[in-house]
C-alpha cells in the first residue's frame, strides 16, 4: 500500500472562523462539502469538521486521514496485516474511503482520489 500523506482532523464549533484562520495560515482556499449533517472544509493538510455533537463524537474517534494511492489496495494490505475494516470502501466527494480498526485499537480513515461522486 502506497501512503501519499496524512490529513489532520479537527472538530470545530465555528467553521467559518476556523476556515478563515486556516486559509490565512496555508494560503489556500477551502474545499467544502457536507456529509451526514457535518460541514467539512479541507484546507491543505487540515480537515475541519463542524456539526451536531452526536456526529462529531464518532468523528473524533478517527485519529487521522491517510491518503493512499488506491483504497482497494489499502483494504487488502490492512486486512492481511490484521486490521479490521469497519466501514467502506465507499465513494465520497473527494474519492473513496474506508475506516479501519488497527489491532492496537487505533482507528484511521484511508482515502484515495480514484473515484469522484
Amino acid at each position: 500500500m502506497e501512503i501519499l500523506g496524512t490529513t489532520l482532523r479537527i472538530c470545530v464549533d465555528d467553521l467559518e472562523a476556523a476556515v478563515a484562520f486556516y486559509e490565512g495560515l496555508t494560503g489556500t482556499s477551502a474545499l467544502r462539502f457536507e456529509r451526514g449533517g457535518v460541514s467539512v472544509a479541507a484546507i491543505g493538510c487540515f480537515l475541519l469538521m463542524s456539526g451536531p455533537e452526536s456526529e462529531l463524537e464518532v468523528l473524533r474517534k478517527v485519529g487521522a486521514t491517510i491518503a493512499v494511492k488506491d483504497v482497494d489496495q489499502a483494504n487488502e494490505a490492512l486486512t492481511r496485516a490484521g486490521a479490521r475494516v469497519i466501514a467502506g470502501p465507499v465513494p465520497t466527494p473527494a474519492g473513496r474511503n474506508l475506516i479501519a480498526l488497527h489491532p492496537d485499537g487505533s482507528v484511521f480513515e484511508y482515502v484515495d482520489r480514484n473515484v469522484t461522486v
